[in-house]
C-alpha cells in the first residue's frame, strides 16, 4: 500500500518488518493460548474475508479485457517438473500440517477423541475453503505464471491493477491483521517452551517475577525473527523448506513410529508393515522435498540482496 501511495518514499520493506515486530512484541505479552481465543476468532473471520475478496478479484481479472495471457503448460524440463512437484508436496504438507496443532492440543485433556475430531473437522474445513478457492481461481485467471502471493498477480509491476483499489487495499489490510494473529498463535508454542524454566507457576502471570522474564524472552525472540525476515525476504521457498523439514516428519513419520512403539504390533503384521512403508515413503518424500526446496532457494538467491526491498516468491 505504501509503495502505491508513495512510490518514491524513503521507507523500505525492512522498516515495515520492524514496525510489525514492535506491534507483535506488544501483543505477545498475552500470557497463554487461552488469552488468544478472541484473536483466533478474529483471525478466522479475516481468513474467510480475504479468501472471498481475492477469489472474487481473480474471477474479475480473468474475465477482464486487460486479463493477462494464460499459459497452463508445465516446464519443458523433466527434472524441473520433478523438483517443482516435490516442492509443491512440501508446501502442501506445510499447509495441511496445521491440523497437527489442534490434534496435539486436544490430547492434552480428556476426552481426546471428541475434542480432536471437532477441532480437526473445523481446521480442515477452513483450510479447504481458504486455500483451494483462491488457488483455483488464481490459477484459472493467471495460469502457471500466478505468484505464490496472488495479490502480486493482481497488482502487476507494469500496467493497471486488475482489481478495484478499495478491494486490494482491504485485502492487504486483512493480510496484515491476519499475519499478526498468526504470529501470535505460532509464537505461543515457542514462548511456552522458553518459559518452561523461567516462569514461576506459584505466582501470578502478571507478577513482576513472571512479567520481566516474559517481556525479555519474547522481545528477544521477536527481534531475532524480524532480523531473519528482513535479511532473507523469501516466501514460497521458505514455506517449502518448513514443510519438508518440519511438517512431513511431524505428520507422516513420527506418528507411525510412535504408533508402532506404543502398540508393539508384531513385526510381520499387516499394520506394522503398512506403517513402516508409510514411514519409508514419506521419509523419502521429505528428503527429496527438502532438496527441491533448498535448490529453489539457491536458484532464487540471485534475485535478492540482504535487506532487499522485494519479497522473493
Amino acid at each position: 500500500m505504501y509503495s502505491s501511495l508513495a512510490p518514491n518514499g524513503p521507507l523500505k520493506l525492512y522498516h515495515f518488518i520492524i514496525i510489525v515486530a514492535v506491534v507483535l512484541a506488544f501483543l505477545s505479552q498475552l500470557p497463554s493460548f487461552h488469552s488468544l481465543r478472541h484473536i483466533n476468532l478474529v483471525s478466522l473471520l479475516l481468513s474467510l474475508g480475504y479468501t472471498i475478496l481475492v477469489s472474487a478479484a481473480c474471477i474479475r481479472a480473468g474475465l477482464s479485457k486487460n486479463a493477462p495471457a494464460k499459459f497452463y503448460s508445465l516446464s519443458s524440463s523433466k527434472s524441473e517438473q520433478t523438483f517443482n512437484a516435490f516442492l509443491s508436496i512440501s508446501i502442501l504438507a506445510s499447509v495441511f500440517g496445521n491440523g497437527i496443532l489442534p490434534e496435539i492440543q486436544a490430547t492434552l485433556a480428556p476426552p481426546a477423541a471428541g475434542k480432536m475430531m471437532k477441532a480437526l473437522v473445523m481446521c480442515y474445513s477452513v483450510i479447504g475453503f481458504t486455500f483451494y478457492l483462491p488457488s483455483i481461481t488464481g490459477y484459472w485467471a493467471f495460469g502457471s505464471q500466478v505468484q505464490s502471493n496472488v495479490l502480486k498477480s493482481l497488482m502487476p509491476d507494469s500496467g493497471p491493477a486488475l482489481a478495484p483499489t478499495w478491494l486490494l487495499g482491504l485485502a492487504v489490510l486483512f493480510v496484515l491483521l491476519q499475519l499478526l494473529a498468526i504470529g501470535l498463535v505460532y509464537s505461543q508454542v515457542a514462548y511456552e517452551i522458553m518459559e518452561k524454566n523461567s516462569a514461576d507457576v506459584t505466582q501470578g502471570k502478571f507478577s513482576r517475577r513472571n512479567l520481566v522474564p516474559r517481556l525479555l524472552l519474547r522481545t528477544l525472540y521477536l527481534a531475532f525473527c524480524a532480523l531473519m525476515a528482513a535479511m532473507l525476504p523469501f516466501f514460497g521457498d521458505i514455506v517449502g523448506v518448513v514443510g519438508a523439514v518440519g511438517f512431513i516428519p511431524l505428520d507422516f513419520v513420527l506418528p507411525v513410529i510412535m504408533y508402532n512403539i506404543a502398540l508393539a504390533s508384531p513385526r510381520r503384521s499387516t499394520l506394522y508393515i503398512a506403517n513402516t512403508v508409510i514411514m519409508a515413503v514419506f521419509t523419502g518424500v521429505g528428503a527429496i522435498g527438502a532438496f527441491a526446496s533448498i535448490r529453489k532457494l539457491v536458484l532464487d538467491a540471485g534475485q535478492f540482496k540482504l535487506f532487499s526491498n522485494n519479497v522473493v516468491d
